[in-house]
């Protein structure tokens, strides 16, 4: 048989490299062909088709080079032999039969191959994989991702998301972590990844579309106060949600930051963004732009001009859209206000928190501590309560142990106060990281910390006493005599010490 290419190229080594090349770049053509014709994005299931498959078909094109300057060295030591390739006489019925099976066997082993990549590629599109595989580390964020309103959302879509610069950045990233994993080197907490997340309009905005956020929500919101009897207090507002654009009607209420019609640019002079002391609004409609400076915190020239501002979108606000870890003092109004803790047991509120808070090395230990604790107070302090209704206090402990292993994780230092959650103002500064009446402009205008401002509240009862209500709003009562000093201070700054252990 007439041979088409030089001697040097029909070697065992040359030979092998072609077919891994081979296969490889065709594996490559076929998952590249699944990902152009499916109906949604995979950015994740690029680990196989460009840097996985590519990876061995480079080791098959090096093997191809080196077959072949390893055949054309031997030949000038005066080593090489005539390398004759088998023959196959398809009239042997032996060799026709090895043929076969041969052949058979190969086209079984490229499907099965094939099949396998491609159920490769969709695992690493997994949240499992993400959650539990590679980043073990992460259980704390996969855990809290599972209760989320986005549980049924891809970690990939919002992590990565569509394009393919994003990807290989995302890769870039992915390969310290890896290291960091294998010699535990991570950080404890895992760190929120705010200066490098993905603008939310490439992500948040691919299914929430601001222009149509307009009008008001109304909400209705149950607390239990910490004393003997666990006071129930409800708080009925309506949400001034606005946004809107000019075709709906005029843009105001919440979402009138979200670019609409207006652009909103800041600094903040730390990393996690809660001190933010330089503030810029400007019209998108008449270009008119208000600087609003803080009272409370200075900044020098040099940091103002050396500054990173931020032009503010969705994540400023909803910065634990998925990664929610709750207050203790909001899972225990949620599980009372369900029945699923009695609030009917004396001074439950006030020891469940306690309890949830302590600050456990393990969770192990946190487990135990919680039951022991629990059923140690009632039994010092009610004794009666603790024999007659037993069942109650150990399914409060059921669901302060659930709690607990939802929102914390001692060995990653995770809690709820490392990740202050910027939506509201009770636990973190939240919207009084602008909104605290001490941003003013050159002009005296300031941004209002007015609660009228983001809500109006509708109804207000505290215990027993007779509800106020008014459909043009009721001021708020604050539940527990604090005097006035409760509209001069941040809620954060009581309520996150108050908690504290």
């Amino acid at each position: 048989m007439k041979r088409k290419l030089p001697s040097s190229f029909y070697n065992p080594t040359t030979l092998f490299g072609a077919g891994l090349a081979m296969l490889s770049f065709g594996l490559i053509v076929f998952l590249s062909v699944i990902e152009a014709f499916s109906s949604n994005n995979k950015p994740y299931a690029g680990i196989l088709t460009f840097i996985i498959l590519p990876i061995f078909l480079i080791i098959g094109l090096l093997a191809i080079a080196y077959g072949i300057l390893r055949e054309h060295h031997l030949e000038k030591l005066g080593k090489i032999r005539n390398r004759l390739l088998p023959v196959i006489d398809l009239n042997d019925v032996k060799q026709k039969r090895a043929f076969l099976i041969f052949a058979l066997g190969t086209i079984i082993l490229i499907a099965f191959t094939a099949f396998g990549s491609f159920k490769a590629y969709e695992y690493t599109e997994s949240d499992a994989f993400c959650g539990t595989i590679c980043h073990k580390v992460m259980e704390p964020e996969y855990t809290a991702y599972k209760y989320s309103p986005h549980s049924r959302v891809g970690c990939v879509k919002c992590h990565i998301g569509p394009g393919a610069g994003w990807f290989v950045k995302s890769k870039i990233s992915g390969s310290y972590q890896v290291y960091s994993v294998l010699f535990n080197k991570f950080p404890r907490p895992i760190e929120a990844p705010i200066s490098n997340l993905r603008p939310a309009k490439e992500t948040c905005e691919q299914c929430h579309w601001p222009k149509v956020f307009y009008g008001e929500k109304e909400i209705t919101n149950t607390y239990y106060l910490s004393d003997e009897n666990n006071t129930k207090m409800t708080l009925s507002m309506l949400i001034k949600i606005g946004g809107g654009n000019q075709e709906t009607g005029v843009t105001s209420g919440i979402h009138w930051h979200m670019n609409i019609s207006n652009q909103i640019t800041y600094l903040a002079i730390d990393r996690e963004r809660q001190v933010i002391p330089w503030v810029k609004a400007k019209s998108m409609i008449t270009g008119k732009e208000t600087i609003y400076r803080s009272t409370s915190v200075h900044v020098t020239p040099e940091e103002l001009k050396n500054g990173d501002y931020r032009t503010m979108d969705c994540i400023d606000c909803h910065n634990r859209a998925t990664h929610i870890y709750n207050p203790p003092s909001t899972s225990v109004n949620h599980v009372m206000a369900a029945g699923w803790v009695d609030p009917s047991l004396p001074y439950i509120k006030s020891i469940s928190v306690e309890v949830l808070d302590r600050g456990y090395t393990t969770t192990e230990i946190a487990l135990d501590s919680i039951k022991t604790l629990v059923e140690d107070f009632y039994q010092a302090n009610y004794p009666e309560v603790f024999s007659s209704k037993k069942d109650k206090i150990e399914s409060a402990i059921l669901q302060l142990q659930k709690i607990y292993s939802r929102n914390y994780f001692p060995y990653m230092n995770v809690s709820w106060r490392k990740f202050p959650d910027n939506i509201g103002h009770m636990y973190s500064a939240g919207c009084f990281r602008c909104h605290d009446g001490k941003h003013v402009s050159a002009d005296g205008k300031v941004i209002s910390n007015k609660c009228s401002t983001c809500h109006t509240i509708l109804s207000q009862q505290i215990g027993n006493e007779k509800p106020e209500f008014s459909l043009n709003g009721v001021d708020y009562i604050h539940p527990v005599n604090v005097d006035k000093s409760w509209k001069s201070m941040l809620c954060s700054d009581c309520h996150t010490r108050q908690e504290a252990q």
